[in-house]
């Protein structure tokens, strides 16, 4: 996007309203990269089963909240993850680029089953992908699923399918 001052636009205040409207663009367009280093703690959050262990999951449901994620955690509670909820179902991939974290990624169905499961090492660019389309990612500590027996099949509780 770009802006022109013709002639005839060039007003007293327009420049400063011009500028006011570059900085708006600018924390939209870069509003993820000025949380860099910044772990995101505020976001909504639900609570999932997985048989009769509870998950205290913060839920990323925009393209900003999901690009963050995990990123810049120092450390997370045993039984806390994170929700990635996409609007439509999509293979989905994620990476570990700036997340500190060892982690497991859970790809969801929209019924709560596990489609397929990922263990990703901090601060690499390796790719991990749902096996079919997803609309849910659950990322919890590397090792929770397999420590309470969550595999491929396996169903979360306390999701609620689109209609």
């Amino acid at each position: 996007m770009s802006f022109v001052l013709t002639p005839s636009s060039r007003k007293p205040g327009l420049k400063r309203h011009l500028a006011e409207r570059l900085a708006v663009l600018l924390l939209v367009v870069a509003g993820p990269a000025l949380a860099q280093g910044q772990p995101q703690m505020d976001l909504p959050r639900i609570q999932l089963s997985a048989g009769m262990h509870l998950i205290d999951a913060q839920v990323a449901q925009t393209p900003p909240q999901r690009q963050i994620g995990l990123m810049h955690r120092q450390q997370m509670p045993v039984n806390e993850g994170m929700l990635f909820v996409f609007e439509q179902p999509g293979t989905q991939c994620f990476w570990m680029k700036d997340t500190l974290l060892p982690l497991t990624a859970a790809f969801l169905a929209d019924d709560g089953r596990v489609v397929n499961l990922a263990d990703m090492q901090p601060k690499t660019t390796d790719s991990h992908c749902s096996a079919e389309p997803v609309r849910f990612v659950l990322e919890m500590n590397q090792g929770w699923f397999a420590k309470r027996g969550v595999k491929p099949g396996s169903r979360l509780g306390g999701f609620q399918p689109r209609r």
